[in-house]
């Protein structure tokens, strides 16, 4: 089994840091930027370990978890995301990813993540619901998903002028 990392993040930035960083550490890593060297990537140099950014360039990365997979169906699927949601977190899942990371994200929490063999049934569950305002920030991004990312379809499902909508959008996300 191939034990290198594919890093796919349309960060130059981000993308070089991480690749050296596992590197450095002893994790022999390799960058793409878009979904098209990504794949080409995946299929010469194999892809047991990806980091996935969700956002690539204002296209999902969710959509290629199964095009990942249908090249190597046992690889680990990180994926790592600046907006996290509840939703696009069940969504990646649901795909075949292993875990998702909200960014900032420690490189210790993606290993762990690749080591991690399933979900720990002994935590405990949160004393505190979820705020008003994340769980706004949920069922947003929940109708966002339903809508294939298109903001004026989201807006008139909910309701909401297209502009409020994408002020909501441009803050970070509520904390829980």
């Amino acid at each position: 089994m191939n034990d290198r990392i594919l890093i796919i993040d349309d960060d130059p930035s981000f993308n070089a840091i991480l690749v050296r960083t596992l590197e450095r550490r002893g994790y022999p890593a390799h960058g793409a930027q878009d979904p098209a060297s990504a794949l080409a990537l995946a299929r010469e140099q194999g892809c047991a370990q990806v980091v996935l950014d969700l956002n690539l360039n204002g296209q999902s990365g969710l959509a290629l978890i199964p095009e990942l997979l249908a090249i190597d169906p046992q690889a680990r699927i990180v994926v790592l995301t600046g907006y996290a949601s509840i939703a696009t977190a069940v969504d990646a899942v649901k795909l075949g990813a292993i875990q998702y990371l909200a960014k900032p994200v420690e490189i210790e929490a993606i290993l762990a993540a690749f080591e991690d063999e399933g979900p720990d049934f002994g935590l405990p569950a949160p004393d505190e619901p979820l705020s008003v305002d994340r769980l706004e920030w949920e069922h947003i991004q929940r109708v966002l998903a339903e809508n294939d990312g298109n903001i004026s379809a989201t807006a008139r499902a909910l309701k909401m002028h297209r502009r409020t909508l994408q002020r909501k959008l441009s803050k970070r996300p509520a904390k829980a």
